[in-house]
């Protein structure tokens, strides 16, 4: 390769760069305020569930969710949540402990990473996409505030076979509105999310009743939640 094929290498990928931070950052500040009608995961669980799969989603603002099922998926998913800037240094560093001395397999991913992961990108692992989960984390934790950090996770994340958000998750498990969710129905479905494809809120196994009670503790510990704060 030449000198002026390097040049124009090296200034066509600095473009494509441009592009991308520009195009990227105008898509995180057109959902700071619009809600998020689709996400890449809804698209590839339908692809795989072929023409029989049904998506649940329906859209609420934070005001109409249940204070309880906030305070659960906090307690349940991130309890630094309000204290972090998006990564949870000692989380992280705990999940590399336990997975190199061979413990169950965990990860350390904050809420506002998983929104990152959820919203812009696709949940297969590769060091890509944990790549521009990261980029798209630091993004959001710039542009949004934590209140909108939530509701978009509370509207996105993927609560039951083919459901997602928490209205949908709310008509689902319990027959009722997100708004509406008691503190039992909110730990119960926050139970649900490590693995929320196989696990059921309601009826619930042995198992999930047990991480029902724990949420219940973690929500009765941890005070009161004050979004307006950040």
């Amino acid at each position: 390769m030449n000198l002026k094929m390097g040049k124009r290498l090296a200034k066509f990928i600095f473009k494509l760069l441009l592009w991308f931070v520009t195009l990227s950052v105008l898509w995180v500040l057109l959902y700071k305020h619009a809600p998020v009608p689709y996400t890449g995961l809804m698209a590839l669980r339908s692809f795989e569930g072929g023409s029989g799969h049904v998506t649940k989603h329906e859209w609420v603002p934070i005001e109409e969710i249940s204070e309880e099922i906030k305070l659960a998926v906090i307690c349940a998913e991130d309890q630094r949540f309000m204290l972090h800037n998006g990564f949870d240094y000692e989380a992280i560093e705990k999940a590399y402990k336990d997975n190199k001395d061979g413990k169950k397999l965990r990860g350390g991913s904050t809420i506002s990473q998983q929104t990152a992961k959820n919203v812009f990108l696709w949940p297969q692992r590769s060091w890509l996409r944990k790549g521009l989960e990261t980029y798209f984390t630091v993004l959001i934790e710039t542009f949004w505030s934590k209140e909108r950090i939530l509701e978009v996770y509370l509207n996105s994340i993927e609560m039951g076979e083919g459901v997602y958000g928490v209205e949908a998750a709310a008509q689902h498990w319990f027959n009722t509105s997100a708004r509406d969710l008691s503190k039992h129905e909110a730990a119960a479905i926050a139970a649900i999310l490590p693995n929320p494809r196989s696990f059921k809120a309601s009826p619930r196994t042995s198992y999930i009743e047990n991480r029902k009670k724990w949420v219940l503790r973690q929500m009765n510990n941890f005070g009161n939640l004050n979004l307006a704060e950040k």
